[in-house]
């Protein structure tokens, strides 16, 4: 039982070792990739990133039907219709 609990212990050290050095290469890696980077580069990243987001979702409101030309023009023309329909109160000068 001792020689068991001895060669589990030693294979799950082990395991351990080998996880540890692949992470210590991944985060070397990543840290060689972006060695060139400023925050200025960085900046214009994520304003490109903002820009692009906004054109994709004005893209799939259009697929959707949600931003169509013919759908803005009959709000339109419904609020001004309704905005004509509204009175004055103070044109009307009856009672009071």
């Amino acid at each position: 039982m001792d020689q068991v609990l001895l060669y589990v212990s030693v294979i799950l050290a082990s395991v351990s070792f080998f996880l540890c050095c692949y992470a210590c290469a991944r985060v070397g890696r990543l840290l060689k990739s972006v060695k060139g980077l400023d925050w200025d580069i960085i900046a214009s990243l994520t304003g490109d990133i903002g820009t692009i987001k906004k054109s994709i979702q004005t893209l799939n409101n259009r697929i959707n039907g949600l931003n169509s030309p013919k759908l803005n023009d009959e709000l339109l023309h419904y609020a001004m219709k309704q905005q004509n329909n509204v009175t004055d109160i103070r044109k009307n000068n009856i009672g009071g």
